[in-house]
């Protein structure tokens, strides 16, 4: 949830067991937007495959919706098991939970049945001014008030208890070596995203399995910071008279900016007397190469392009950084508020000039990109016609 100083970014990084097909771990995450609640929950559910798939989805849904409901994480956890099914042998529980939930003034509450302890960073070095109250033996709750720059990790087992076994880590992976690790790279690198971070973090969990991940990897990064904005242009003004409106709200924009659509381009490098540079190199078979402008980051093909941003952000494919809509994928990660100035204009030469192919195409997909990075990616977005 973005104010005029905090943006909530929230990220999801997972490695399946080696030899299965789905994740036992499972991630769910949801912003209330009237409330100014942002609620996010893993569970990992006992064993792998699809049986701890199932029961760990089954938790992570129970524990977000009676979250949402506001009701108190006794009940919330007594639900649960009364629904869950315990393994006779270990007298377990078939699946555990996190949950946070964070409310409008970042006031945040995390209760935790079975999960490794989450962990805080203010700034680079973990925050110890956390306490944990027992509900009973199983369930622990704490609340803190978060500030900018913090960021809450947490992690299932697959995590701490990586490289069991190796000489120089008998036990796993132990909390205080993964908190200097995180704190390793928050120094050499402050400004790191959740998505990176996340990613470091089960990246080097699987390396400490050897590249063969002995158990469900999961990672979860919340990370309280200033919002980074994206503007991104696609299509001509509806009338010739907006261009130079057009280009004055590009030129003047604090952020990120990418250009879909040679037309468009054409426009803006006409209007701020820019020359456009193209990258004969970074095409592929699919999508023509990118090209570059002074004070805009990125500038691509149209229609082709952000189709394939959208089926890649819904898929959750990522593609190499070499092509055009990765390039415009991994801004789209790296920036909190993403706008979208779409030109209007319409096609004379079409037998329906009010219902143009390309501007209904257009409007649809960036429609579809602007849905799926509220309810998937947990972005802030904005979309503005012209």
């Amino acid at each position: 949830m973005a104010t005029a100083d905090y943006f909530i970014e929230i990220a999801h990084r997972n490695i399946q067991k080696a030899g299965q097909e789905v994740c036992g771990d499972v991630f769910l995450s949801r912003k209330l937007y009237d409330e100014g609640r942002t609620i996010s929950v893993l569970s990992d559910g006992l064993g792998s495959g699809i049986k701890a798939n199932i029961l760990a989805t089954l938790t992570a849904s129970m524990a977000l919706n009676f979250t949402v409901e506001h009701q108190p994480p006794e009940r919330t956890s007594q639900a649960i098991r009364d629904a869950l099914p315990i393994d006779q042998d270990r007298k377990i529980s078939y699946a555990t939970f996190s949950i946070v939930d964070i409310e409008y003034d970042n006031e945040t509450s995390i209760v935790e049945y079975g999960n490794p302890p989450f962990i805080v960073f203010r700034g680079a070095a973990p925050y110890k001014g956390i306490i944990r109250k027992d509900f009973n033996a199983d369930i622990k709750k704490c609340n803190f008030c978060a500030q900018r720059e913090d960021r809450i990790v947490l992690f299932s087992d697959g995590v701490s208890q990586s490289g069991i076994g190796r000489i120089e880590m008998p036990f796993g992976w132990d909390s205080e070596n993964i908190e200097n690790y995180i704190s390793g790279i928050l120094e050499k690198n402050p400004g790191i995203s959740a998505e990176e971070l996340a990613q470091k973090i089960i990246g080097r969990a699987y390396m400490n399995d050897s590249m063969h991940a002995q158990d469900d990897i999961s990672c979860i990064v919340i990370y309280f910071r200033k919002p980074r904005k994206l503007l991104i242009c696609s299509g001509p003004p509806y009338k010739k008279e907006k261009d130079r409106l057009f280009a004055d709200t590009i030129e003047c924009f604090d952020g990120n900016k990418i250009i879909c659509g040679g037309t468009t381009a054409q426009i803006i490098g006409r209007e701020l007397g820019l020359e456009i540079e193209t990258d004969l190199f970074s095409g592929d078979n699919q999508l023509p190469p990118v090209s570059y402008m002074k004070g805009i980051d990125l500038v691509t093909e149209g229609i082709l392009t952000i189709g394939k941003v959208a089926e890649c952000l819904e898929s959750g494919e990522m593609l190499p950084e070499k092509n055009p809509a990765g390039k415009i994928i991994r801004y789209i990660l790296a920036n909190d508020h993403i706008r979208f100035l779409v030109g209007t204009k319409i096609n004379e030469a079409h037998q329906d000039p009010n219902l143009p192919v390309e501007l209904e195409i257009r409007r649809n997909v960036i429609k579809k990109i602007a849905q799926i990075l509220k309810e998937k990616y947990l972005k802030e977005v904005e979309i503005q016609f012209i």
